[in-house]
């Protein structure tokens, strides 16, 4: 009886040690995932942070899918409709609209006249990511010449909605003097793409 009596204490007393040290122990939070896992892909000569300007813009919206917003991102010919930074498109191959893997094209912005071919094309596949991004580039010498990198990621949210993130990184002497310019006019400009960007979309669905 006195064995089995020391026994029970002996468990009681181990089980009473481990719940204690249980309780005391913090436990690692529960992170809820957001679905902000994709980022953009950077060619190493355009890694942000080791260039002359770069610059992040991002929106979460309700109500749009990343097929609404695709179509106004890769016809190019569309931006100036609600881009008004964005004027002269022109695409190098006769005939060609829309945007792909190795376009070539040129458009106006911030007064630059910019040569671009689009480096990364990525439609969405079964609701997946989306990603397109061009090198852009402005000829002239060392004060005048630039050099970038745009890139877009699209991607559908749990509840109905989408982010749009867009990042651009920038070479050259006039990408120094956005850079120095507070606000950055490149930061600003692209929030209002943004914002026309999702305003067109959701006028297209109405």
């Amino acid at each position: 009886m006195k064995k089995t009596l020391l026994a029970i204490l002996l468990t009681s007393t181990a089980l009473f040690t481990v719940d204690s040290n249980a309780a005391q122990s913090p436990q690692p939070p529960q992170i809820q995932s957001q679905g902000y896992g994709p980022v953009i892909v950077w060619p190493k000569k355009f890694t942000p942070g080791t260039t002359d300007n770069y610059v992040s813009n991002e929106v979460v919206v309700k109500g749009l899918t990343i097929n609404d917003v695709w179509p106004l991102l890769t016809h190019a010919s569309e931006w100036p409709t609600y881009y008004k930074n964005s004027s002269d498109i022109i695409f190098h191959k006769q005939g060609e609209t829309e945007l792909h893997m190795g376009t070539r094209f040129k458009f106006t912005t911030f007064g630059f006249p910019v040569e671009s071919e689009v480096t990364e094309f990525q439609p969405s596949v079964n609701g997946g990511p989306a990603r397109i991004a061009w090198h852009g580039w402005v000829e002239g010498d060392a004060e005048h010449h630039l050099d970038v990198h745009h890139a877009w990621l699209l991607e559908n949210l749990p509840g109905g909605r989408l982010r749009i993130l867009t990042e651009e990184s920038q070479i050259g002497v006039p990408a120094q003097q956005l850079h120095n310019t507070l606000p950055n006019p490149m930061l600003n400009a692209h929030q209002l793409w943004l914002t026309g960007l999702v305003k067109a979309a959701e006028q297209a669905k109405k």
